[in-house]
């Protein structure tokens, strides 16, 4: 089974908890395009449901599938989100934002009374931090918002280093809400790059918010509520304890 497979099985399950008349979140990324493909197809056999897409992305491929779109303005309190991530603990607590979407994303999770995460056994991880943490920054002030970051991490005992996220043409990648992305990398304590992780998420959240020229950030801290993850031996749904 190869990790697309593996992502569209987890997506499919996900559709199973969706039922006509429900306001959907739409997540971002490569695993919930195939929850949007998927979605798509039940729309096309006339399941009746209406969406908000997280990104500019994730709109233009759920309206050439003919699925209806909202806004939040309008629909006030989803029934579900269904999204991906980039790292799962085991507290569900969740890395996000690699395909630069984060800040909605967060925003509808939010709104939503509960977010399902779809995704692959790979984005399992027993401590945040592999992945590194993308920070959605204004771009007035970006040398002082960085060192800001800096301290923030260094205040959880940890250190990472900051690298401007480029497109492929290696110019910067601006987000849908015109923002800039510093990626985090964190460091072990061998000096590795990637090497560390985060031993306390919703703190490191907290500060990292905390900070004037911060909009977001991809720590998702007690907003997924479940989540499919597949594997080459089947689709596992893991819980929330708390």
């Amino acid at each position: 089974m190869t990790i697309e497979t593996m992502k569209r099985a987890a997506a499919a399950q996900a559709l199973t908890l969706v039922r006509p008349g429900m306001k959907l979140g739409l997540g971002t990324g490569s695993t919930a395009k195939h929850f949007v493909d998927l979605l798509g197809e039940a729309v096309a056999q006339g399941l009746d449901v209406v969406g908000v897409p997280t990104s500019e992305a994730t709109r233009r491929q759920a309206e050439g599938l003919n699925i209806r779109l909202s806004t939040l303005d309008d629909l006030g309190e989803l029934d579900l989100t269904i999204d991906g991530a980039d790292e799962i603990d085991p507290d569900l607590n969740l890395i996000k934002g690699g395909g630069g979407a984060h800040l909605r994303e967060k925003i509808v999770a939010a709104a939503s009374r509960s977010m399902v995460v779809i995704a692959d056994s790979t984005k399992v991880v027993t401590t945040l931090g592999r992945f590194g943490i993308p920070i959605e920054i204004v771009r007035f002030g970006e040398a002082a918002s960085a060192r800001a970051i800096l301290s923030a991490f260094e205040a959880e005992g940890g250190s990472c280093q900051l690298f401007p996220r480029l497109k492929a043409d290696g110019t910067r990648f601006i987000t849908d809400e015109g923002n800039v992305i510093l990626d985090a990398r964190l460091i072990g304590p061998d000096g590795a790059l990637n090497g560390g992780r985060v031993a306390r998420p919703a703190q490191l959240a907290a500060r990292l918010v905390a900070i004037p020229g911060v909009v977001e950030h991809g720590l998702f801290v007690g907003l997924c509520s479940a989540a499919y993850v597949a594997s080459e031996t089947g689709v596992a749904r893991m819980a929330r304890s708390s």
